[in-house]
């Protein structure tokens, strides 16, 4: 009999994103996952010596670990793919999809899932029209409060909520600082719901949904990161009928942008039950205080478990 090989996984963690620590957190979370349920695995950088790395050692599968653009814009799934090495998560072209707040919009919008109006501003048309008379539109349009967050981004970096007409110019210059395009759009008052949608071969299936309460009533990197600033219910304070209508909705999302393996939806429940989708992240955060590892623990799954699967779909679609 021909002995079956463990798959060795390579876990891409770092870069050279605002989100550099965090993703090296969720690469050394991964790793201890994964080898406690006896998968070979290292945890290594994307550098220059990454390419060069697969002549010697060859991995069977990734895990990008990685947070910010390098990870979850899909340009280094697509170079995995020019490889021929396989990977957890969504291919290239839905990840750039999914990264892209106003795209990810547009085609959930397209799709018939609620999301809050928005507009996309970049900073050159921003300068160009008068910042004056484009924040004045804005707001007539869109009304009070307003959320402004960058286009491109994660971990809350950038983002702010604007309750007067004469916080949004500096608003927009915070959020600028990280990205050249800023995202505003109608503020929905609500409860803060993370829903992780997992796919291990029977088709997306959302994960017990977890309700955000944070301190100061923001979500920004400071409560996601820092422990003590946030609390955390999973599975969410929910009745039956709502969490169901916030899972099905998450799975739409899931569905619409074309995403595999797993995904993280960003919801907010307004006063009347109804479930805004404000983001779709293609490589969640998994440290301690991140949300999918969480959700994954309240289905009674096993996190390492659970990943080994990933892997084992990644190997089989290479």
């Amino acid at each position: 009999m021909i002995p079956v090989m463990e798959p060795h996984v390579l876990i891409l963690a770092g870069g050279l994103s605002y989100e550099r620590e965090v993703s090296l957190r969720s690469g050394r979370r991964v790793l201890d996952a994964l080898r406690a349920v006896g998968v070979d695995a290292t945890v290594r950088d994307a550098d220059t010596t990454l390419l060069p790395s697969f002549a010697e050692v060859r991995p069977d599968a990734v895990i990008i670990a990685l947070h910010g653009a390098t990870g979850e814009d899909g340009s280094l799934r697509g170079v995995l793919d020019l490889c021929g090495i396989p990977y957890v998560g969504s291919d290239a072209q839905s990840a750039r999809v999914a990264w892209d707040k106003p795209s990810a919009k547009a085609v959930l919008r397209e799709a018939g899932i609620p999301t809050p109006d928005w507009v996309a501003l970049p900073h050159d048309r921003f300068s160009e029209l008068g910042a004056g008379a484009v924040l004045e539109r804005i707001v007539d349009r869109l009304g009070l409060p307003l959320m402004v967050k960058p286009a491109q981004g994660g971990s809350g970096l950038g983002a702010a909520v604007v309750r007067d007409a004469g916080e949004l110019p500096g608003a927009m210059v915070g959020c600028f600082a990280y990205d050249q395009t800023a995202l505003v759009e109608r503020y929905v008052a609500g409860v803060d719901i993370a829903v992780s949608v997992l796919d291990v071969g029977e088709g997306p299936t959302a994960l017990p949904a977890v309700e955000i309460v944070p301190q100061n009533g923001v979500y920004d990197y400071a409560a996601r990161y820092t422990a003590g600033l946030t609390t955390w219910h999973v599975p969410a304070r929910l009745d039956e009928e709502i969490a169901q209508r916030v899972a099905v909705t998450a799975i739409a999302a899931h569905t619409a942008l074309g995403l595999r393996d797993l995904s993280r939806v960003d919801l907010i429940l307004d006063a009347s039950g109804d479930a805004h989708v404000l983001e779709v992240n293609v490589a969640p955060g998994m440290t301690e205080t991140s949300l999918l590892p969480m959700a994954v623990s309240a289905a009674g799954l096993d996190f390492g478990k659970v990943l080994a699967n990933l892997v084992t779909r990644a190997v089989q679609r290479g």
